[in-house]
């Protein structure tokens, strides 16, 4: 066992160092950005169908587009923009062909099948202006890879060492991706910082995803530092943690940090609370140790921004004054949204309608940030049904099997990032599928005691 975790941990940094390559080499010929999704294409389907997905070489494969969506999107590497979820959808349904899904699915089957009403609706009320294809598959694609990554994921069983890589595969471009900002913007001295979301320290891209996926990546690094039992990588861990956290402060985005913070507290409450008081001790010590580096983080931050951080956090203008509203618009476009959900409570007003009824009505056309209240304007009363599936399968499925230490924090994850951010991403959608498996620790079940019907 002493050199299995050698060898894993050994294996942990030379993909370190690849994809910090990675980085410098797109930073330096970014022309290349999309022969390499490519080739991370071609390589994860060379080696599902040659394995037949024997150890969910799909869910690894979609783990990591997932994760290197957003660096492809910026970086100018996608074939098309909604290449990242498509993607995703299409790897778990070929891991789906090799090993099937859970009779228990069902509800998941129900939710895909509620989201096409909504087409039809929508082809009537889309005004003839309208790109109803692209609206339809920039609205669905996200519900969509949610449900797949759902029905791939529901009851199956996975050992943890198997879902340990799976975690890793979604880490290691959002460092690929922190390595190229740093290179990108090395400082904030020459960028205008705004406190609405700095794209200065963001290459340009929206602010918004890249704190989200920044936030996933700094509470993916937290979680190693007391799963990972080696001084050596944990140290590396930090220094990791430290510098994801202020790539993700500084981008003025409070949504993905705010999230990334209350998904920590969600997994190592339960951590900490299923360990026995020896172990205990060594995790308060980390715990202390987390406490430093966001300490670190947030003073380099306020620093590098000359204090202007700390007034978007206070929800402030840059000269100190306190703004009416701390969402930035999101709570008028949710209000939008209802009103329309209260006007046309049976059909909703069709899928991508939203923006078109928002300007149609209101005078502006700015898209949803909202997955749930969008549901509910573009879907009616099966939109209800739909959130009732999300939210209370996985609460039932957790009442049965309290084996997954990631459980709460990536529910959580994914109900704050779609609150804040919809689904642009296909980030939110995965994860969510990832709190439904079932992990497989042989060393203290050898027997799997609690057996599955899948």
């Amino acid at each position: 066992m002493i050199k299995q975790e050698k060898y894993t941990n050994i294996l942990y940094i030379k993909l370190l160092l690849l994809h910090v390559g990675l980085a410098f080499l797109i930073y330096s010929f970014r022309s290349l950005s999309t022969a390499l999704l490519i080739s991370v294409i071609g390589y994860f389907l060379f080696i599902t169908i040659q394995n037949q997905n024997r150890n969910n070489e799909a869910l690894m494969a979609a783990a990591y587009i997932a994760g290197a969506e957003v660096f492809f999107r910026m970086t100018g590497g996608m074939v098309f923009y909604e290449t990242g979820k498509y993607s995703v959808i299409i790897f778990l349904i070929i891991g789906m062909f090799f090993k099937g899904t859970s009779s228990r699915t069902v509800p998941y089957w129900i939710y895909l099948i509620i989201l096409l009403p909504g087409i039809i609706v929508a082809s009537i009320t889309m005004s003839y202006e309208a790109e109803f294809r692209k609206l339809v598959i920039f609205n669905l694609s996200g519900p969509i890879a949610l449900g797949v990554s759902a029905l791939y994921c529901y009851y199956k069983k996975i050992k943890k060492e198997d879902f340990q890589k799976v975690l890793l595969m979604l880490l290691l471009p959002l460092i690929t991706q922190m390595i190229y900002l740093f290179l990108y913007t090395p400082t904030l001295h020459e960028g205008i910082i705004s406190l609405s979301g700095n794209y200065a320290a963001t290459g340009g891209y929206g602010p918004n995803q890249i704190s989200t996926v920044f936030g996933l990546g700094a509470f993916l690094l937290v979680t190693r530092i007391f799963t990972v039992k080696n001084r050596f990588i944990n140290i590396i861990d930090i220094v990791l943690l430290v510098l994801m956290g202020y790539r993700g402060v500084i981008t003025f985005s409070r949504g993905g940090i705010f999230t990334a913070i209350i998904c920590i507290i969600a997994f190592l409450a339960f951590f900490y609370l299923k360990q026995e008081k020896k172990e205990q001790t060594n995790t308060a010590f980390k715990i202390i140790l987390i406490g430093i580096s966001v300490i670190l983080i947030w003073t380099y931050s306020s620093i590098n921004t000359f204090g202007l951080i700390e007034n978007r956090y206070a929800n402030r203008t840059a000269g100190g004054e306190l703004k009416d509203d701390i969402t930035t618009g999101r709570v008028e476009i949710v209000e939008n949204e209802l009103l329309a959900f209260y006007k046309h409570p049976v059909t909703g007003i069709g899928v991508g309608k939203g923006k078109e009824y928002r300007e149609e009505n209101f005078g502006f056309g700015i898209a949803s940030h909202n997955e749930i209240s969008r549901l509910l304007s573009e879907h009616g009363l099966l939109g209800i049904v739909a959130i009732l599936i999300l939210i209370f399968v996985p609460i039932v499925f957790w009442t049965k099997f309290k084996n997954n230490y990631y459980f709460l924090a990536f529910v959580a994850f994914w109900f704050l990032t779609i609150n804040h951010s919809a689904m642009r991403i296909a980030l939110p959608a995965f994860v969510y599928g990832l709190a439904l498996l079932y992990i497989v620790d042989e060393k203290k079940d050898p027997v799997y005691r609690k057996r599955l019907s899948n």
